[in-house]
């Protein structure tokens, strides 16, 4: 009983149905046929009498041949593993203990030694047993041992040793079949452990790879020769690259990238500079780090997005700014008013002669520009929070158009809007938003009347990048377009090619789209002038 305990102990409800259980009694299997084969062979090649059924030879070779036989069917059942594995170890087992009870009976009892046999069957077959299976074959050997060992009692046959040989075995049967369990229920730990950090490997690589691949800052891997081992999705987008997962030495990826990476092996002391990958690009700013400590270790390259960066610091330049210019608004407002008051009242004097007229009229046209600059000034330099909310864009952009129409004196049939796919969400402030594409769009009137088109047209079209790092929005028009000398000025501060324009139009709106995250450029395009904005990929996780 205290065997059984300690079995049930160490397997309270050991399945022996899976597939490595079959493994012990293969092995078993083949130590049964080998085993058979011994028999046969030592008995055909002895010609003088052997300890191996001396009482009858003929009975011994018979034994023999089924036992191989029986191995040999076991072989095929085992292949097929029909019958199941709990019917198929009882019945070979029971076998095994009837047949060497057998061959030890007529090879001279318990002195022949053959008993030993049973001591490694059992042990094969206590691997794949529960702990009462193994106790009820260790009991059935040992009952079988202690009849053979009465038989050799009653018959006269037995010598001093037999009952300390019977009990001996008997130990060594429970002893076997006690280890053999606790050690089976080890090795199916040892299995159970290996398999549960082989799915926490999986799943903790996983949860790496989601991780890299959902931050904002790009993280490239390369070897020793710079080509990339590893690369996230928003290094391909900060670096411009369209198709994602190819594998392209970085020279190819970024010739700035590598230029900086291979003067901060020689010198890791250097600062990196920031750079645009392209020019529908963010600036980036790459860090590096070396994995490892040999001579040929990789490299990790971090990029970073320097839009926020650049937003903050911008952010700070408008606050002094905004305290700035609300001096300077205030000394340029009262001699402004004044000089347009002075105007207004020259206009109103009989003296004044008619051809000066055209004068009062010059200075009231610039006041009105000037106070115009001023309050555009003041409305850039106010630090104002963005409200940023999720938006459909297709739905945004039909409410947009109505009210737009309404104001420019155009119709909704002037602006088509192709949003693709239709579901589209951004993350922008509204008010922020109506602004920009206010000014876009009062551009592209402006500008078609100067290439004095019969129709104006409009044109919003929206979808997501190629490499699924947000979405964007183009406002194309077919105007005169942008010449390729001015396109690189057009953002810049004052810079205008309207003689009665402030210059600040565009350069507001891009101000407006980074407080937002997102970006706005020009784009070349065959006819016409092409603006796009890029929104913010919500999904990324800051670093």
């Amino acid at each position: 009983m205290l065997g059984v305990h300690l079995l049930e102990q160490y397997l309270p409800n050991q399945s022996v149905t899976n597939a490595r259980a079959w493994y012990p009694l293969r092995l078993l299997n083949y130590y049964r046929i080998v085993l058979a084969c011994v028999f046969i062979i030592l008995f055909l090649i002895s010609n003088s009498p052997s300890i191996l059924g001396q009482t009858s030879p003929v009975l011994y070779y018979t034994g023999s041949l089924s036992y191989l036989i029986f191995g040999l069917i076991c072989s095929y059942a085992i292949h097929l593993r029909k019958p199941s594995l709990r019917i198929q170890i009882n019945l070979q087992t029971f076998v095994d203990i009837t047949v060497l009870t057998l061959l030890m009976h007529i090879s001279g009892g318990l002195s022949s030694g053959l008993g030993i046999l049973l001591v490694i069957a059992i042990a094969f077959s206590s691997l794949v047993a529960t702990g009462r299976q193994a106790i009820l074959y260790a009991s059935i050997a040992t009952i079988a041992v202690l009849f053979e060992a009465t038989y050799a009692y009653l018959s006269g046959t037995h010598t001093s040793t037999t009952w300390s040989h019977a009990g001996l075995l008997g130990i060594a049967f429970f002893v076997t079949s006690l280890l053999f369990v606790i050690w089976a229920h080890r090795l199916s730990e040892s299995e159970a452990r290996i398999k549960q950090q082989n799915v926490d490997l999986a799943n903790l690589e996983q949860l790496n790879d989601y991780v890299i691949q959902n931050l904002n800052s790009g993280i490239i891997v390369v070897d020793s020769r710079n080509i990339p081992r590893l690369t996230n999705e928003s290094a391909w987008f900060l670096l411009g690259n369209k198709e994602t997962g190819k594998k392209l030495p970085l020279a190819l990826l970024s010739i700035e990238l590598s230029r900086q990476l291979d003067i901060w092996r020689k010198d890791t002391n250097m600062t990196p500079e920031k750079f645009k990958a392209g020019e529908d690009t963010p600036y980036i700013l790459p860090r590096f780090a070396r994995l490892g400590s040999e001579e040929n270790a990789g490299t990790v390259i971090f990029l970073e997005d320097q839009t926020e960066v650049t937003q903050h610091i911008q952010q700070m330049k408008l606050a002094s700014l905004g305290r700035l210019t609300a001096s300077i608004a205030h000394e340029i407002r009262n001699p402004l008013g004044a000089i347009s008051h002075a105007a207004q009242l020259l206009e109103e004097s009989p003296a004044l002669k008619k051809e000066d007229i055209r004068l009062t009229e010059i200075i009231h046209k610039h006041s009105q520009r000037m106070n115009t600059i001023i309050e555009n000034i003041l409305q850039l330099s106010r630090p104002q929070s963005s409200q940023m909310q999720s938006i459909n864009l297709l739905e945004w952009l039909q409410e947009f158009r109505r009210d737009f129409c309404l104001s420019a004196n155009v119709t909704e049939k002037q602006i088509e809007i192709d949003i693709n796919p239709a579901d589209i969400a951004i993350i922008f402030d509204p008010n922020h938003l109506q602004q920009l594409l206010w000014n876009l769009c009062q551009n592209s009137i402006l500008h078609s009347h100067k290439n004095k088109a019969e129709t104006i047209m409009i044109y919003l079209r929206g979808g997501c990048e190629q490499n699924k790092q947000g979405s964007f929005l183009d406002v194309l028009d077919n105007g005169p377009g942008v010449e390729k000398e001015l396109a690189l000025n057009i953002f810049e501060p004052f810079f205008t090619t309207a003689g009665n324009g402030t210059g600040l139009g565009l350069y507001i709106t891009r101000e407006l789209c980074e407080r937002n995250k997102a970006r706005l450029n020009y784009l070349p395009v065959d006819t016409g002038a092409c603006f796009r904005i890029s929104f913010h990929d919500a999904m990324r996780l800051p670093l």
